[in-house]
């Protein structure tokens, strides 16, 4: 609960651009990957809306957007359209846009996310698809110190989906757990990287207030600008303070679109809130309206992932708890490497699945978290990490040993077995050999041994550490301590 929430309600909703992963533009030809390319090089009379140019629809990109529909719950509207939305900012050479107004491909559906007061269903509006802007590059002459503008137009054109949201949101912590829970879903179809550091996915929140057991709401401020989980917290944060005080003061909240300055972490009036009206929206007349027949839609669903939340709920009933489950959810290439991995290790479920869990939550995330890379490319397949457990569990190598062997397999992709063979890591067995380890852990190391005979017996712990040390791991830990206790209760 905030500090102003005993005086007022705080209303959130929020519009998410999402670019789609498609090979090409949402109405030309040109590449839609322009990551690192110089500027102005991805572009075509089309994209540039040059006179007498005809657009055509990105097939790709209305599946994409549907496939997100229907993972969000939504309608598909068996008849859409596309619009012109026109507005003078030179983003856009031709002065509008291609977008949808009307008849959105997308509408009614829902994101259920957890909040500190429980799970909170946030309804969708809509998702309607458009095409992306340049991007404005703003300088300043460091001879004159005159302010000037450049423009890339590699992005315009590029094809975009916008999410807007309910006004179900009341909390700028429940906006970070709904972008965080929209990212992952948008992730696990593959619809898009959704990275909002690199501007695939991008948010503008809209927040009002209004007093606690009003009906009407407030004037509502849109905020724009925030480049990550954190600023749109932050924002949400500050712009809530700034309204409640301004109300308190008896000041009129005028409707606006304001800025998140990140580096001062404030708000800025930017420009006054446009309506639909002043977008002047009318039929695209260049292009076909949208028909959705059912087994069009019938196919899309057939091919969509099992989802974050039924797979959580799943992992739940195999006895992993809420940590684990939700940790092992994060990301879907994790959760495949784990039902992998607990299907190859075979035998009973229970022992099965906590292993597959141990590892990937362990060993394996520690790998991908070093590496940066994805579990896809990670050489300790579940395959081989499966024989490395079984070994584990058989007693063929130790614990630690195990550690070492993984390293060496996810780095060189070897049999676990030629990786034990080769560094000799197999777990020393016979009594004779360890028994000698023993003698001279006792015999180097005088001061533990007078604590244990003090009657301290953690000190046997210290030493076997020495053991193991010494075996470089491959010492059973229980066998070493039962050596050395009765090679010290002997003397």
């Amino acid at each position: 609960m905030t500090a102003t929430a005993t005086r007022y309600e705080t209303i959130i909703g929020l519009e998410v651009h999402v670019q789609l992963l498609t090979n090409s533009k949402m109405f030309c030809s040109c590449a839609a990957d322009y990551s690192g390319a110089e500027p102005n090089t991805h572009v075509c009379p089309v994209c540039l809306g040059a006179p007498g140019v005809l657009p055509v629809i990105n097939e790709r990109a209305i599946e994409l957007i549907s496939l997100t529909g229907l993972a969000l719950h939504c309608s598909i509207a068996p008849f859409s359209k596309f619009d012109r939305k026109n507005y003078p900012y030179p983003d856009l050479p031709k002065g509008y846009q291609i977008s949808q107004y009307d008849l959105p491909i997308c509408a009614g559906g829902y994101l259920d996310v957890v909040t500190a007061d429980g799970p909170r269903r946030v309804g969708i509006t809509r998702i309607h698809m458009e095409e992306d802007t340049g991007r404005l590059l703003h300088r300043v002459d460091p001879v004159t110190g005159e302010g000037y503008s450049l423009i890339d137009l590699n992005r315009a054109g590029a094809p975009l989906m916008e999410i807007v949201s309910e006004p179900d949101i009341r909390t700028p912590a429940e906006a970070r757990e709904y972008l965080v829970r929209l990212r992952q879903i948008l992730r696990y179809i593959g619809v898009s990287t959704a990275n909002m550091e690199d501007g695939q996915m991008r948010c503008d929140a809209n927040i009002s207030l209004r007093p606690v057991g009003q009906a009407e709401f407030g004037a509502k401020v849109e905020v724009k600008n925030m480049n990550s989980f954190r600023a749109v917290h932050d924002a949400l944060v500050f712009e809530e303070l700034r309204q409640a005080e301004a109300l308190d003061r008896g000041e009129r909240i005028p409707q606006e679109t304001r800025g998140w300055v990140d580096d001062r972490a404030v708000t800025v009036s930017q420009r006054t809130k446009e309506e639909a009206s002043d977008y002047r929206y009318f039929p695209e007349p260049d292009l076909p309206p949208l028909r959705f027949n059912e087994a069009y839609l019938e196919s899309l669903r057939a091919s969509l992932p099992e989802l974050p939340e039924a797979k959580r709920n799943r992992f739940l009933a195999l006895g992993l708890s809420d940590h684990e489950a939700e940790t092992l959810v994060e990301t879907r290439d994790r959760a495949e490497f784990f039902e992998a991995l607990k299907a190859r290790i075979g035998g009973d479920e229970q022992r099965a699945t906590k292993l597959a869990a141990n590892w990937v939550l362990g060993e394996v995330g520690r790998w991908a978290n070093e590496t940066g890379q994805n579990l896809a490319d990670l050489p300790a397949t579940p395959e081989k990490l499966a024989k490395l457990i079984q070994m584990a569990e058989e007693g063929a190598i130790t614990a630690a040993a195990a550690k070492e062997v993984f390293s060496a397999v996810a780095e060189s992709g070897e049999d676990p077995a030629t990786v034990v063979e080769k560094r000799g890591l197999a777990t020393i067995s016979g009594d004779d050999e360890l028994t000698a380890v023993v003698r001279d852990a006792i015999a180097g190391n005088a001061q533990a041994v007078a604590d244990y005979h003090a009657g301290k017996e953690s000190a046997i712990k210290f030493l076997v550490g020495q053991v193991m040390r010494a075996t470089r791991g491959r010492a059973d830990p229980q066998k070493a301590t039962d050596l050395l206790a009765a090679e010290l209760d002997s003397k």
